[in-house]
């Protein structure tokens, strides 16, 4: 008996530490762009709107998420520690229409988390940059016909006959965020030999190799996920939740669920699942 106890243990041991942790990504569009003011169909704040987004909340819910983890600088952890705990106790007085506060807060809030992490990374930069080159023209193209589907959803959010739940189900969908995925992080290193047109404080344009400008691109994309992915990870390995939610851009979603795809230590699990 007293030898098969090590082993035992050893057994307990393992499996403990070989549990993985689940990890949602749901992605989102910026409310506060979609607004228009002279529009009630586009405020997330009309009663109207606040149904279709509680009815989100609900489904959600279902997977039981103990960390909600937002698209926010870690630098602007104690302001948003400040505004949930007003949020909490129902005081937080804000006209705002961002995710953090319509959604993130009001799950937190249901499943009594004491709080909002920020695991957002500086870096990113426009689609815009890209406008020349060999082979931009699928570039363009690519972009055209991404931009053809959204503005019809855009369309249809505006004269009312598309939910804001039926419209972040659409984000979630596959198809959906990886057709931003293959925009973003595929097709722009088919574009060589070309210059970026007005490089922001993100683009060095000492280091910038211009036959390859459009992987130059991706890597910047990229560049930031892979910080926000270590600011995922790093919070988990010191906070020890095992299902995450994370609210963040679409256009981030392939990405990371490529990283995550590659982590034995995490379980991806499709939003889309939960929206139904």
């Amino acid at each position: 008996m007293t030898k098969a106890l090590p082993l035992l243990l050893l057994f307990i041991s393992t499996t403990v530490f070989s549990q993985k942790t689940d990890i949602v990504i749901l992605g989102t569009d910026h409310f506060s762009q979609i607004y228009k003011e002279d529009n009630p169909n586009t405020d997330i704040k009309s009663d109207k709107r606040k149904n279709e987004i509680n009815a989100v909340i609900d489904l959600i819910g279902k997977y039981k998420p103990d960390c909600i983890m937002v698209e926010e600088l870690p630098e602007n952890q104690p302001e948003i520690d400040s505004m949930y705990n007003l949020y909490v106790k129902g005081i937080l007085n804000t006209s705002s229409r961002r995710e953090i506060f319509n959604i993130a807060f009001p799950i937190a809030k249901k499943h009594n988390l004491k709080k909002v992490y920020c695991v957002n990374a500086p870096g990113g930069t426009s689609q815009s940059l890209l406008d020349n080159g060999d082979n931009i023209e699928l570039y363009k193209n690519e972009t055209l016909e991404l931009r053809e589907i959204v503005m019809a959803k855009y369309k249809a959010i505006n004269n009312g006959t598309l939910s804001f739940k039926d419209y972040l189900t659409f984000l979630n969908q596959p198809d959906t965020y990886n057709k931003v995925y293959h925009l973003k992080y595929i097709t722009p290193s088919r574009v060589t030999n070309g210059t970026f047109k007005s490089p922001d404080e993100m683009i060095d344009s000492a280091f910038v190799n211009t036959k390859y400008i459009g992987a130059e691109l991706t890597s910047v994309w990229k560049n930031r996920d892979y910080k926000i992915y270590s600011n995922i990870v790093t919070t988990q390995l010191k906070e020890k939740p095992k299902r995450i939610l994370l609210l963040i851009g679409v256009g981030h979603v392939g990405s990371l669920k490529s990283i995550f795809r590659d982590d034995p230590e995490y379980n991806f699990i499709e939003a889309n699942t939960l929206l139904k």
